[in-house]
């Protein structure tokens, strides 16, 4: 039909099924769950951190004048206070300061470049990060390595939700979403449990194996950004038309996605 501007408006026929029951795929699922590890990058960075800031040996190395309160103070407040420290504030929040300044920059990115570029960016930081941080000789290469990995985690968290949604068919889009969530819980939860084992390590090196199990969350979201297509979505609106619908067919197991297609065309 027509508006009043005299232009086409398509409307997704669902008396038939269409597009609205397109089929779960194993391309959709296997790419959804390669992606969804970019949670994982996320929850296990913001988790492990909290551990590392109570082992011993990282507090003496890095943060010495914070450590020496910590001694003085112990028991006088309980947990309150005791690790009032500026450089181990500058520490834990610059994770969070990259993030949010990686996150612009990604926005860009994911729109300019494509989803897949923009995963691929964040595994490439975090690898960096990681090495950065096991790695650690002092404070500023301890905090290179901690922003590093904040831009790893903007670029993630912009396109990986993105992604899921978009490769998803309408109906279980909630749910392809939240594997992006359930991977954020199961990273923090891994991490304290690496924290939790490394913190026993004898000779004051465990702080480094928990700094560097973070390389293995940023190896999944890299391998899976060299390996997953690019949605329709990005292909359409960067203007690739018929990568797009190809992509789009490949993703639903049909040649009949002509409804969705030209959704994506108006959206685009």
């Amino acid at each position: 039909m027509r508006n009043g501007r005299n232009r086409r408006v398509f409307h997704l026929r669902s008396n038939d099924g269409g597009n609205l029951e397109a089929n779960i795929t194993p391309i959709v699922l296997i790419s959804g769950f390669m992606a969804a590890t970019g949670g994982l990058l996320f929850g296990y960075d913001i988790g492990v951190s909290g551990g590392l800031t109570t082992m011993t040996p990282i507090l003496k190395r890095f943060f010495p004048v914070g450590y020496k309160r910590t001694l003085r103070e112990k028991g006088r407040y309980g947990n309150y206070c005791q690790y009032d420290n500026q450089w181990l504030q500058l520490y834990t929040s610059s994770l969070f300061l990259a993030g949010m300044a990686a996150t612009v920059v990604a926005a860009y990115t994911t729109r300019k470049f494509g989803r897949r570029m923009s995963m691929l960016l964040a595994g490439i930081f975090s690898l960096c990060g990681t090495a950065f941080s096991a790695a650690a000789q002092d404070l500023p290469m301890l905090v290179i390595g901690r922003l590093l990995l904040g831009c790893g985690i903007g670029f993630s968290n912009q396109a990986v939700p993105v992604f899921l949604s978009e490769i998803a068919p309408t109906r279980v889009r909630g749910a392809m979403n939240i594997l992006f969530h359930l991977n954020v819980t199961i990273g923090i939860l891994f991490a304290n449990l690496v924290n939790y084992g490394t913190i026993k390590i004898k000779g004051g090196w465990g702080w480094r194996v928990s700094l560097g199990v973070a390389g293995v969350p940023a190896v999944l979201i890299t391998t899976a950004a060299l390996l997953v297509a690019d949605t329709p979505n990005s292909l359409i609106e960067r203007g690739h038309v018929e990568e797009g619908k190809a992509m789009l067919r490949k993703l639903r197991g049909t040649e009949d996605v002509e409804d969705e297609f030209i959704y994506l065309l108006q959206a685009s």
